[in-house]
């Protein structure tokens, strides 16, 4: 792997660069000897992936009444929980005061579907329908016990911020296959449950200390796709070129003089907007869709900035080679109301999840494209605040929660590991985030042990410094 330079080198490369030796041309060659979109300094082998859509409901969906059924706790309906289940775990400052634990059996119904017979809450119809392409994990857990440190590990892998996350790291690694889009793209849906609730920061999305080329880009919701993208009044593509012919040669002086990377990252980044201002509106405009396919998605696909209308833009950037796309849908923080907020949540998912899957199918893409669904983590077995019939809130549960996946030789229609009768703590095969990540990185041909970044005096990773380990359970080849 060729390693990138980092600043404090910056002074060699002006020393470099004036004696006459083309450090630009190494500092952006590909070891396959490909220049994409962005530079590659991985070789990926044996890859099943060659692009990713990452659904992720933001606030955390209650597995128990989803994906992780518990009958038993009907016959332990408002009663405590069990010290002997809680353990040390610790607790939120929202239940921690509480002086009971009750009991909270899901009211939903669960029925089990496909060949596989996976078993599915009666909240998610449509999503059932394609169980036999899923592989369901039932026992992620993670470290974080709050939003924010937990949203941030699942997608940069460090509960920290200012880490790269995992579109980044795959943008830096593997580059684009569409020189006219960048190379990861971010939507944030709009949802029907709670008015308030987690903030979304650019930073889930940002690429760290990573190559600036490699940050998501966010497709607005309302307005304009894309901010300050389009030419100011007056300034027409011509005078634009121009500008950015002129730019581009100030910034090769510049570079040629101090040799800091990020001046060629900039040249890029003014050269891949110029290109969008003609790819982006043809992207957007869902007219040349099918009836059929709008159909599909729900009667809110035409509705920008609705989930429908993101997973139909996920479909169509995953047709025009964008490497990661990840939609952030918020709203599944239920600490009280469950039963009814729930619902709304799942109302808008439900369909447009299935029609993401069967379009990748009918398109050819499926085969070679990793979906992910899933969220920070689960919710507790018991009642935040007082249970009050069929009404009820849970809270936080980093101990085990659920994801699937699905496409790119996955194995569908497998249910990977088991929580005990309370679903509250893993009981066979755990996942932790950062072995989802490192089982995603294979789908992509790389091993996530040996893909690196030197920054701050370590060899950063996107699974971080503990052991991680790929899921092949959940693999089919």
């Amino acid at each position: 792997m060729n390693r990138p330079l980092d600043s404090a080198m910056i002074a060699r490369r002006q020393f470099l660069s004036r004696t006459g030796i083309g450090f630009g041309a190494a500092a952006l060659a590909v070891l396959d000897g490909q220049v994409a979109g962005a530079a590659s300094p991985i070789i990926a082998k044996n890859a099943k992936a060659k692009r990713a859509i990452y659904l992720f409901m933001s606030g955390a969906p209650s597995h128990l009444d989803l994906w992780d059924p518990k009958p038993k706790l009907r016959d332990w309906y408002d009663q405590d929980l069990p010290p002997s289940i809680r353990g040390q775990q610790r607790l939120t400052t929202m239940t921690s005061d509480q002086t009971r634990l009750a009991i909270a059996p899901s009211p939903f119904k669960f029925t089990n579907h496909g060949d596989c017979g996976m078993t599915v809450s009666e909240l998610l119809p449509h999503t059932a329908k394609i169980v036999d392409d899923l592989a369901l994990i039932r026992t992620m857990h993670t470290s974080e016990i709050n939003h924010d440190p937990a949203i941030t590990l699942s997608c940069t892998g460090d509960a920290t911020p200012g880490k790269a996350s995992l579109g980044s790291w795959l943008s830096y690694g593997l580059g684009s296959e569409n020189e006219n889009l960048p190379a990861f793209m971010v939507m944030t849906a709009s949802w029907s449950g709670r008015g308030d609730d987690q903030a979304i920061f650019s930073r889930l999305w940002g690429n760290g200390f990573l190559p600036g080329r490699d940050q998501g880009v966010r497709l607005q919701g309302q307005g304009e796709p894309f901010l300050y993208l389009n030419n100011p009044s007056g300034i027409d593509s011509n005078v634009r070129r121009r500008m950015l012919d002129s730019l581009a040669q100030l910034n090769r002086e510049h570079f040629d003089a101090l040799g800091d990377p990020e001046t060629n990252n900039r040249i890029e980044q003014y050269e891949m907007a110029f290109r969008m201002q003609t790819s982006v509106p043809e992207l957007a405009d869902i007219r040349d869709e099918p009836q059929h396919v709008l159909a599909m998605y729900g009667r809110e696909v035409t509705i920008r900035g609705t989930y429908a209308n993101c997973c139909l833009m996920a479909r169509r950037m995953a047709q025009r080679g964008v490497r990661f796309t990840q939609i952030f849908h918020r709203g599944w923080d239920h600490h009280s109301h469950l039963p009814r907020e729930l619902r709304r949540q799942c109302n808008d998912i439900d369909q447009p999840t299935l029609a993401l899957i069967k379009d990748l199918r009918s398109c050819g893409l499926l085969d070679d494209t990793l979906v992910i669904w899933g969220g920070e983590f689960g919710r507790t077995a018991y009642s935040q605040g007082k249970l009050s019939g069929q009404d009820f809130g849970r809270d936080h549960h980093p101990r085990c929660f659920s994801a699937w996946l699905a496409g790119a030789g996955v194995r569908g229609g497998h249910v990977h590991g088991e929580t005990d009768e309370f679903g509250y703590n893993v009981a066979k095969d755990p996942v932790h985030v950062h072995d989802l990540n490192a089982t995603i990185l294979e789908r992509f041909g790389i091993d996530h042990t040996n893909f690196v970044y030197p920054w701050q005096g370590l060899d950063q990773r996107l699974t971080g410094v503990e052991p991680a380990k790929v899921i092949r359970q959940v693999l089919a080849d």
